[in-house]
């Protein structure tokens, strides 16, 4: 049973994912894009630990610098590209016997984002404090591989319902 709340929910889109995002279809616009502008805020987040090191070895470009960067990259144009993805991905499954709609392609993507945040800020916690190397690479992967099996079981769950 999918439980009230945004974290219980993202706990427990790491273990029934398809269920969690069809408990959620039919949020308005309004809603998805403040998921998909909390994943990114909280993305951005994660990124201070590994520009904070960056800056402390390379001290030429300084960490606000650095940061501004981040900011204008994950809060302005990574929302563009997800709706762009969101929108290809609605449009290519029309080609297939369970297309999705665009609205619960968007509610798939932005919803894996958002699950996924917690595995990203871990990861840029590693990449501040630990650096390159196997930890890094394990929490990445840990990151990526959740987000593409949230995605994945979001568009099972919502595709060819109407």
């Amino acid at each position: 049973m999918t439980r009230a709340g945004i974290v219980p929910r993202i706990l427990e889109s790491w273990w029934a994912p398809g269920r969690v995002v069809g408990s959620l279809r039919g949020l308005p616009d309004r809603a998805l894009i403040v998921v998909l502008m909390t994943a990114m805020l909280i993305f951005l987040v994660a990124q201070a630990p590994v520009h904070q090191r960056a800056a402390q070895i390379d001290p030429s470009v300084p960490f606000q610098a650095r940061m501004g960067g981040a900011l204008l990259a994950v809060m302005f144009m990574l929302p563009l590209l997800a709706y762009a993805v969101a929108a290809l991905v609605s449009a290519l499954s029309r080609l297939t016997p369970r297309p999705v709609a665009p609205q619960d392609s968007r509610l798939a993507l932005f919803w894996a984002l958002l699950a996924v945040a917690p595995a990203m800020l871990l990861a840029g916690m590693t990449a501040g404090l630990v650096g390159p190397g196997p930890a890094l690479s394990l929490t990445r992967g840990l990151a990526g591989l959740g987000f593409l099996v949230i995605w994945g079981a979001g568009l099972r769950a919502l595709a060819g319902k109407r």
